[in-house]
């Protein structure tokens, strides 16, 4: 096994079990504990970080996806090549220079391991404290940390994307039953349309909303594009892809796959309200509906379910953590270093991070709600990198210069906020009103930056920059696949099923 079979399945992987492992990726844990317990302290509102994702995929899909499976010139046998993208901060070095790659990567790092991985951890502690009561909270996130290291240790993405797979079907499965108790608990849908206030029902809230008002979907929408189209742990899935067209259909697919969890992560936490309306932390809405509802045989196929979703994001973002460390960094400052090594630095770079990710999960507890941590974190932190690939996508003119000075000036402005807003309390602003107003900065920052230093070269922009000849190009190529192939066409189709959910519940 070498770099490439160990960080990017060989680069073999075909578009349903990329839409699969995406989606798993995704609704792991923390989103199952983190939706349901959204909705039950406010509404169902908490779905737009969901149908908005739809959104970003299809975006992404066309804009920045077939970048990123580029190559620039002929491989070399056994060696990790300059011409294949590893890391999401790989393009930026591409499009920009190392400067933007090394910040990115450590952004991303960062990221990784107190949000992503450290989430997932608690989420899952929360469920084996339910199964096993007195074991504390941090021994139960050791062991499944331990349990979702191992294999992907051992096995690299491949086995990360074949895990993901059965995971996400056996996911659906589990959350269905759930839903359909929880209803049949209830007296039916009719009993929620009477008892649950009208507003709780809508996805759409006035901006009086203290959890999701309208106006912030603004800012869901740049927390979407960064997870979605620059996220290393969801995108390290599409660099595995065998040619553009697998990649953008497992992310058309991926986004289809989202609809449905309005119906059953979301709903189930507005149904709790009737079924446990004193429930002291709503983190545990979706634990209690599990254990309580639940006959022992389905039980044990749900618990596996929710493990199994564990298990699927923890084993991505520490592999994409690897591919970070190893490919950002260790091959950069030694590149003759081989592909064998790289793996195994791969590897330990893996336990190391697992073991950080231990010791951070239990301060989540701390927290108010899970969901909460994750987005406000994210929402200090990741404008100024959407701001970079805007640039980078669709301006010629941004160069390394701007682009560096936009991550810089996003980092010292979105610290200064999350002081202000949070640790001391001198401002009062919604965090997701808060991404928007860092993107606005750095974008004016690299606008700025750019047009008073030098114009980029020519090879910067090659390969990187969504163009119109590029966009014709395409047209001629997709004439010769049949209708249900184009991508196009079927992100028109994503886009009216998404319209029409949203109606229905607006």
């Amino acid at each position: 096994m070498n770099a490439e079979e160990y960080f990017l399945a060989g680069r073999s992987m075909t578009w349903p079990f990329i839409g699969l492992s995406l989606f798993a990726s995704n609704i792991s844990s923390t989103t199952l504990v983190g939706l349901a317990g959204g909705a039950y302290s406010g509404s169902i509102a908490i779905y737009n970080y969901e149908w908005m994702a739809v959104l970003v995929l299809i975006i992404f899909a066309i804009f920045l996806l077939p970048f990123y499976l580029q190559k620039k010139k002929k491989q070399q046998e056994g060696v990790p090549e300059d011409d294949i993208i590893f890391t999401i901060p790989g393009f930026l070095e591409r499009r920009f220079d190392v400067r933007s790659r090394y910040s990115f990567s450590l952004l991303t790092l960062f990221l990784n391991i107190v949000v992503d991985t450290a989430g997932t951890l608690y989420a899952g502690g929360l469920v084996m404290k339910l199964i096993f009561p007195e074991v504390p909270l941090w021994e139960s996130i050791a062991i499944l940390a331990l349990m979702a290291g191992i294999y992907t240790i051992a096995g690299g993405l491949a086995a990360v994307i074949y895990t993901d797979a059965i995971q996400a079907i056996l996911l659906l499965i589990t959350s269905v039953v759930v839903t359909v108790i929880a209803l049949s608990q209830i007296g039916g849908w009719e009993s929620v349309v009477n008892k649950i206030p009208a507003r709780d029902l809508s996805l759409i809230q006035p901006l009086d909303d203290p959890h999701l008002p309208w106006l912030g979907l603004i800012g869901v929408f740049l927390l979407g594009f960064y997870f979605w189209a620059t996220n290393q742990f969801i995108t390290q899935r599409v660099l595995s892809a065998k040619n553009v067209n697998h990649g953008r259909w497992g992310v058309l697919f991926a986004g289809l796959l989202k609809l449905p969890v309005l119906f059953i992560m979301v709903l189930p936490g507005v149904i709790a309200r009737l079924l446990y309306p004193d429930l002291p932390n709503p983190d545990q809405v979706y634990p209690t509906l599990l254990f309580d509802l639940l006959p022992v045989g389905i039980l044990g196929l749900a618990v596996a379910g929710l493990i199994a979703a564990l298990m699927s994001s923890i084993d991505s973002t520490l592999n994409s953590a690897s591919t970070l460390v190893t490919m950002d960094f260790i091959y950069k400052f030694y590149p003759q270093i081989n592909s064998k090594q790289l793996m195994w630095i791969g590897r330990i770079t893996t336990l190391l991070f697992m073991l950080l990710a231990i010791a951070w999960a239990p301060q989540i507890e701390n927290f108010k709600g899970l969901f909460n941590y994750l987005q406000q974190v994210l929402a200090y932190a990741v404008s100024p990198v959407v701001a970079v690939f805007f640039l980078g996508i669709f301006w010629h003119r941004a160069n390394q210069s701007g682009a560096f000075a936009a991550l810089m000036v996003g980092l010292v402005v979105g610290s200064f906020l999350f002081m202000a807003n949070v640790v001391f309390g001198w401002i009062s602003i919604h965090f997701l009103y808060i991404a928007p107003i860092l993107f606005m900065v750095s974008l004016i920052a690299g606008i700025i930056v750019s047009l008073l230093t030098p114009v980029p070269r020519l090879e910067q922009l090659e390969g990187c920059m969504w163009t119109i000849k590029f966009y014709q190009a395409e047209t001629q190529e997709l004439r010769t696949l049949p209708w249900y192939q184009n991508y196009r066409i079927l992100s028109v189709l994503l886009i009216i099923l998404t319209a029409g959910l949203i109606g229905k519940f607006w």
